[in-house]
């Protein structure tokens, strides 16, 4: 079977096997693939797979360069001595290969796209990979979108004489900021980091999937579904490409009868968008060091649900965002509610991951939060259609790392451009994505030499623009929570900052230890109890997860690494009292009661439930939780988020 046949019909195994509904056909028609066996189930055809937006560009594109040939034998049979690692991985040349399916890959690749277009260069490969079963089913933000980036991108996204318009924008109305004690809310003046007049809410998966068919369109090649677990590096060390992980593998790493071993993408210049604390991200910072002039990055934790509520009580367009309440005051933090499309309501909190207490829940705090007049007033006789969570990024402009390396890029929050007092960064990440795009198509045009490439332009053109700008003048503002009056001495500063300083200072505040080492012991801090769930406005966190879509094959290894389960008990539980249990927002993080083990219980991992928000590779306070990429397809299936 050949490369391209072989991905052709790993496509379609994806879209029958897995939660994904990946358009088969669609990409056949566009990549002039191989006809998928007739032997294919013909399930492939079920309603749950969405239309082909194959245009005429497309069907007019010319054969792609032909896909290397590597041995035939692709599958095995159950052997407890076959390794793996026997069977070469078959590979494919691209041009440029983006690595992650958000905003900022999407941007990158349409303009790469645009790029070569213009130049009548359709022959100029673009490829992008997402780990999620399709387009936007891993995406989750608030979402109040500055439309800067995607006017630039897209001017007629919104034009009523464009048939592919977005549909789904609801124009910011009015404005509030507010700070809550248990029974009040108390109005604040907002920064005017905060105004939101010309900006749009919107579903950023749905605009996601979105940018993902006018990627299409545009040339690109996308391929959900297809999980990239592993960088390639030349012999000099710079990137040449990714490797997608293998399927069929059991839970004991040993292969099963369906095995089918993970593709090569090689490319001249590889970028990473992979989102926050992305699992192949983290290895390129690594082994190129490119935090060695930056500060520590620190993270939040999003969490988010989406509502349907009375009509009478949507108000379209209306804005509130608030502070305080639930959290303690030494805990940095905030919530948002948000009308729009058709009396749905967006509803969320962050809770900073450098949050000491081991003993709080953000996913406990959340559900008080809902409790809170100021949103139960809302919600009430509503239903909750929707739930997710994700970490994000929060260091701003003393985190940014060095964003080009031999070979390849960061872009979006792979680097961290979110600005925190704005409460925005899709704008950013779509930016840095473009400007990405521009340099690795001017290093490219008509160069032949296979020597590795450089971004420099990319490193360059990010200071003089208006990401670089917008985040050093808030970057003093978040770690101004750090000091002894907490949230209140930080609103202090933060506003002197705001509409005052405009961060024309010549000192720039630190953030102090990274997010894990935040975390003081269970028995130094107060032991904090949630109440229980009212099943009408909040729940028990499973029946939250029940609401995201999640689905991953139970036989296969664990994604969520550990190397020795009882050593990370034996050092964890003692001093944390299952501190991973309250900061994991999905249940996936168990102490089961266990009279055979020293410390009482066992630590039990439900990776069927992880949601993939990487908050455990982030604050597990002895940094031994490793998180890895599933297999491709799998995870959440958001709706509305």
């Amino acid at each position: 079977m050949s490369a391209s046949a072989r991905l052709t019909s790993s496509l379609c195994r994806r879209a029958v096997a897995g939660p994904s509904s990946v358009p088969t056909t669609r990409l056949q028609q566009a990549r002039g693939l191989r006809t998928i066996s007739s032997a294919a189930p013909s399930r492939l055809h079920r309603a749950d797979v969405r239309a082909t937006h194959t245009g005429a560009l497309l069907a007019a594109r010319p054969a792609r360069r032909c896909l290397s040939t590597t041995p035939r034998r692709l599958y095995a049979e159950a052997d407890d001595s076959f390794d793996p690692a026997s069977i070469e991985r078959e590979s494919d040349e691209v041009d440029v290969c983006i690595i992650g399916g958000g905003p900022a890959g999407l941007a990158a690749a349409i303009r790469l796209k645009q790029l070569a277009n213009d130049a009548g260069n359709e022959d100029f490969r673009v490829l992008l990979l997402e780990k999620a079963g399709e387009i936007g089913a891993h995406i989750l933000s608030g979402a109040v979108i500055q439309p800067t980036a995607i006017d630039e991108l897209i001017p007629d996204w919104l034009d009523e004489a464009n048939e592919n318009r977005f549909t789904g924008a609801t124009p910011a109305g009015k404005d509030s900021m507010r700070f809550l004690t248990k029974t009040m809310s108390i109005p604040l003046p907002a920064p005017p980091q905060m105004n939101n007049h010309g900006n749009y809410i919107v579903s950023l998966n749905e605009f996601t999937k979105w940018l993902g068919e006018r990627a299409e369109e545009v040339g690109v090649e996308v391929y959900p579904g297809f999980a990239a677990s592993e960088v390639l590096f030349k012999p000099d060390g710079s990137v040449k490409g990714v490797a997608t992980n293998d399927l069929g593998i059991a839970r004991n790493g040993k292969p099963k009868d369906n095995f089918e071993r993970g593709m090569e993408f090689h490319a001249r210049v590889t970028l990473f968008g992979e989102g926050c604390h992305g699992s192949l991200s983290k290895q390129v910072i690594k082994k190129f060091d490119l935090r060695r002039d930056s500060q520590t990055q620190t993270y939040g934790l999003g969490i988010k649900e989406v509502w349907e509520i009375q009509p009478e009580k949507f108000r379209r367009g209306e804005i509130t965002h608030s502070m305080g309440y639930p959290m303690p005051y030494d805990t940095y933090g905030g919530a948002w509610m948000y009308h729009f499309g058709d009396n749905l309501v967006s509803i969320g909190q962050v809770v900073a991951l450098d949050y000491s207490n081991p003993w709080l829940s953000p996913y406990g705090e959340f559900q008080k939060l809902k409790q809170h007049p100021l949103y139960r007033s809302v919600l009430e006789g509503g239903k909750c259609i929707s739930y997710g969570a994700r970490a994000l990024i929060e260091g701003g402009f003393q985190s940014i790392p060095k964003v080009a390396f031999p070979g390849g890029a960061l872009i979006g929050d792979s680097a961290g451009f979110v600005n925190v007092p704005k409460v925005k960064g899709t704008h950013n990440a779509m930016k840095s994505g473009m400007l990405a795009a521009d340099a690795a198509w001017n290093a490219l045009k008509g160069d032949a030499d296979e020597a590795s490439i450089f971004l420099y332009e990319y490193e360059d053109t990010l200071r003089n623009s208006s990401i670089w700008k917008e985040l050093k003048e808030v970057r003093n503002m978040r770690p101004s929570f750090h000091n002894p009056l907490g949230v209140y001495g930080g609103m202090l500063y933060s506003a002197l900052e705001a509409f005052i300083l405009k961060g024309r200072v010549p000192w720039t505040l630190k953030h102090k230890v990274a997010d894990h080492a935040a975390t003081k012991k269970a028995d130094e801090c107060p032991k904090i109890e949630y109440p229980k769930p009212d099943g009408q406005i909040s729940f028990d966190i499973l029946t939250s997860v029940s609401r995201t879509g999640t689905n991953h094959e139970e036989d296969q290894p664990v994604h969520l690494q550990v190397k020795d389960w009882e050593k990370h008990t034996a050092e964890t539980y003692p001093a944390y009292k299952g501190v991973e249990n309250r900061f994991c927002p999905a249940g996936v993080y168990e102490y089961v009661e266990d009279a055979d083990k020293k410390e009482g219980v066992r630590f039990q991992i439900n990776a069927q439930n992880c949601i993939h928000c990487k908050t455990c590779d982030i604050k597990a306070p002895n940094q031994d939780i490793n998180w890895q990429v599933p297999q491709g397809g799998e995870g959440p299936k958001y709706y509305m988020t």
